[in-house]
């Protein structure tokens, strides 16, 4: 699934929408201190308050919300797995009736009480039901659009959620006259971030792929591997982050550690270059013959295909080994890039790293930022200053 894919199915998460039916939402509760399920309930999804449903559409946005790589993976199933959850997924959305429906996503939940010690009490829920996407109008002036015609994907989404206690607090009884504390021992299940989930299958070109899972993280490049090896039996993967730091090992190996702004300058340029010239297509990937050409076309001198094949193999033992170019640059039109010193820090944007130096000033090292207009401190604007080195005293 690209961006595009996920958004179209997050969107249509809201109430009387006839592109998205939710048929039944499952619940279990489980509890923290025996890792057992304690309770666990199927109904109607039409059958819930509307206070309810909306609280639930909320959190299952939520799931689905974030940025690829970071928060969303799209992960393979491993191959050859017993008792395979996506074999368990697959039955579970062709199931008929409720009774085997829930069997199969209790099969999930024991999964996930499998040598794991949860924090706290975790209620996890289970929705089926399916996602319409009308197809393209032929005729794109037409005044209607042709919504009879549509792709059907069926799916199963799950959402874990972590239990909180009840806040201790002190109300007034209007009826009785009297403050009263506030005694409630129910605990509250915290909908508005959920620590894990999945969708199952992904979608991607208006086609469901059942060999692959969308699974989300509660925190950003924080992964649970207990989760996506031994609950979804789904292939490692690694962060954008992770990506990110193995690149700049490569390069390290390749070019050393020390490296000028106008080279690093252009190391990102020529990645965002391939981003954006592959924009249309499948997230466009870098192996070692084009980590090769990059560096190559960035100024970096003494580069060769055997030089880099064994930085690859040195840092994540595959010289075949691809990264995703979205990945391993930062992101371009925001000011990503933090500059750390004692006297300040400092962001910029990629794309106007090519204006940052660091130089030799009367025998210091000075950050020198090319500007284009005065700059402006606390309301004062800066007069330039020249700088110059004083020359020797020359004696006779």
């Amino acid at each position: 699934m690209n961006k595009k894919d996920i958004a179209n199915i997050r969107k249509q998460f809201k109430l009387d929408n006839d592109l998205l039916h939710i048929s039944e939402i499952f619940n279990v509760y489980v509890m923290k201190e025996s890792s057992e399920i304690y309770h666990h309930q199927s109904l109607l999804f039409d059958l819930l308050e509307e206070e309810q449903k909306e609280l639930f559409m909320d959190n299952f946005k939520k799931v689905l919300s974030g940025q690829l790589d970071e928060k969303l993976f799209e992960l393979k199933f491993q191959r050859d797995v017993e008792n395979s959850s996506q074999l368990i997924l697959h039955q579970g959305l062709l199931s008929q009736g409720t009774n085997e429906w829930t069997s199969h996503m209790l099969q999930i939940v024991e999964k996930m009480l499998k040598d794991k010690q949860y924090e706290m009490d975790i209620v996890v829920t289970f929705i089926r039901g399916e996602y319409r996407k009308p197809m393209k109008r032929r005729n794109d002036e037409a005044e209607q659009s042709e919504r009879n015609a549509v792709y059907s994907h069926p799916f199963i989404l799950c959402s874990m959620n972590k239990t909180q206690d009840p806040k201790k607090e002190l109300l007034f009884d209007y009826v009785e006259k009297e403050f009263k504390y506030n005694i409630v021992v129910d605990p509250i299940i915290n909908l508005k971030a959920p620590i894990s989930g999945f969708l199952f299958p992904s979608i991607t070109d208006n086609a469901s792929d059942v060999n692959h899972v969308l699974y989300s993280t509660g925190k950003a490049n924080e992964l649970d591997y207990h989760f996506i090896e031994e609950v979804l039996n789904a292939e490692e993967i690694m962060t954008a982050q992770e990506d990110k730091m193995v690149f700049e090992e490569i390069v390290k190996n390749v070019a050393g550690s020390q490296i000028n702004t106008s080279t690093l300058w252009n190391v990102y340029d020529e990645i965002h270059r391939v981003v954006e010239d592959n924009e249309e297509e499948d997230i466009p990937k870098l192996d070692n013959k084009d980590v090769e050409q990059v560096l190559k076309s960035s100024g970096i001198e003494d580069i060769n295909n055997e030089k880099v094949e064994t930085a690859f193999k040195n840092v994540v033992d595959d010289e075949a080994y691809e990264f995703k170019a979205s990945n391993i640059v930062p992101k371009y039109n925001s000011k990503s890039i933090k500059i750390k010193t004692k006297v300040a820090d400092i962001s910029i944007s990629p794309q106007d790293l090519k204006y940052v130096r660091q130089v030799q000033l009367n025998g210091k090292l000075s950050l020198m930022i090319e500007v284009e207009e005065n700059t402006v401190i606390e309301g004062f604007e800066m007069i330039p200053e020249a700088l110059f080195k004083k020359g020797e005293d020359q004696s006779d």
